[in-house]
């Protein structure tokens, strides 16, 4: 390798064995995916090793109650968070690379947008919570608190812009100096005996701590939000193409976040705190298919615009990395479940162990649904993303309320495992277009083949 060469080599292709640097040589939008692809796993992969361990010695310090009403909290104003971001994430990042001249427009009226989505967002999860648990205060507080981040977290925009130049390194330094703050932030609130609401006060200023940093890492790349304008046209296009995800999220919210809401509201807190123990563990490695995600999304809608048998190819690889990634980590989880909870959460969690073991096997199903909205965004089938969340929706809902009253958390998780299954893969069978894209995904289950 020249020096010159050299220059333009990712520090982690140098670092690697000679048979992988032959294999990526001279294909530098590969190397680019991949170490964009990098960035983002030591992201995730920092939050997942210090915000389990912090994430589990908060949930020790609050016990299953104080943590469930903390873990009901967030779910709760989760339930809004799809009116405030609109559905646009993937659609601004499409329009970004189709359009790279009206980049300013784009970026512009998709923050205005987000601005009046998290407002209305924000005042929906207040009043429905005030109007659902009226007379408990603490519980509607700790609402306000979680569904104040959507208003800051507008700036998000910018984290599209990155990801449309396939440069998320900005991002993740910008989001890990916050989290790393508000990580001490939070040892020190529970050595000094902090009440419920500072932990949630708490992740309110990580997201303001990390909005900040987007627009640091904005403006170092000489760019500066005020070029951004904000056009009425532009605006009703970008609605016209996401208000179809924007409802998709909405049931796929309700469908993943609902279980912990019926629990709290029937069997009660500490349920739902030991629930919550299991949820956690099982969704900790999520980060992964939407790292990948981030990554490859703009090659593959390039595919879809170039070439058809390049875009299945690497769809068809995209399902497959997916499958194999998590056969990886449910098959060892499985075995080790009971024992992880008791070393991380103690022995107040000991029942999420058996509740953990069950669902990490959700994580299959979840990792091929993300692979396949890359397969529905480049096709523009927004209604058909609608359509398969609402009826894996509308499956997790009257599941639960067969389930929860007869087994707590553990019908949450037989409920959970198949309304994902039914969101992500079953449901391609509804639709003829989606026959094929079905049959690609039940091909990465049986074999997926990652060489």
């Amino acid at each position: 390798m020249n020096d010159e060469e050299a220059m333009t080599t990712p520090y982690w292709l140098r670092i690697s064995p000679a048979f992988l640097r032959e294999k990526l040589r001279n294909r530098h939008n590969l190397q680019k995916i991949i170490s964009n692809m990098v960035w983002l796993f030591i992201d995730k992969a920092l939050r997942m090793g210090v915000g389990l361990f912090i994430g589990a010695w908060v949930a020790r310090f609050l016990g299953p109650e104080e943590f469930g009403m903390l873990s009901y909290s967030i779910a709760f104003a989760a339930l809004f968070s799809p009116i405030a971001s609109l559905g646009l994430d993937s659609i601004v990042v499409r329009d970004i690379v189709r359009d790279p001249s009206a980049q300013e427009n784009t970026l512009g009226s998709a923050f205005g947008l987000q601005i009046a989505g998290g407002t209305m967002a924000f005042f929906l999860a207040v009043g429905v919570a005030y109007l659902t648990r009226r007379g408990e205060a603490l519980t509607c507080w700790l609402v306000g608190i979680a569904a104040a981040g959507m208003i800051v977290q507008a700036l998000d925009i910018i984290d599209f812009w990155f990801q449309s130049q396939i440069q998320s390194r900005y991002v993740v330094m910008a989001r890990n100096a916050a989290f790393i703050f508000v990580s001490i932030l939070r040892v020190v609130l529970i050595i000094f005996q902090a009440p419920l609401l500072a932990f949630a006060l708490a992740g309110l200023l990580e997201i303001m701590i990390a909005s900040s940093g987007l627009l640091l890492a904005y403006r170092s790349r000489g760019l500066q939000i005020a070029s951004w304008r904000c056009e009425m046209s532009r605006a009703r296009v970008l609605l016209r193409d996401s208000w179809p995800l924007m409802l998709s999220s909405i049931v796929g919210i309700i469908y993943l976040r609902i279980d912990q809401i019926m629990i709290g509201n029937l069997v009660g807190d500490a349920e739902v705190g030991i629930y919550a123990a299991a949820v956690r563990l099982a969704e900790v490695w999520y980060f992964i298919p939407m790292s990948v995600l981030s990554s490859v999304l703009p090659s593959i809608v390039t595919a879809k615009s170039t070439n058809e048998d390049l875009f299945l190819s690497r769809l068809q690889k995209l399902y497959n990395w997916m499958s194999f990634m998590s056969y990886a980590i449910a098959i060892p989880t499985t075995f080790l479940a009971k024992w992880v909870v008791s070393i991380l959460f103690g022995p107040g969690y000991a029942r999420a162990g058996p509740m953990l073991a069950a669902l990490i096997w959700a994580g299959l199903f979840v990792n091929l649904g993300v692979a396949r909205s890359s397969f529905l965004t480049a096709n523009n089938w927004t209604g058909v993303a609608f359509f398969c969340n609402l009826i894996g929706c509308i499956s997790n809902i009257g599941l639960n309320l067969f389930l929860i009253p007869r087994f707590g958390g553990m019908g949450a998780v037989m409920a959970s495992l198949f309304s994902y299954w039914l969101a992500a893969h079953g449901s391609c069978y509804f639709y003829r277009p989606m026959f094929r894209t079905g049959n690609m995904m039940l091909k990465s289950m049986v074999y997926p083949r990652i060489w």
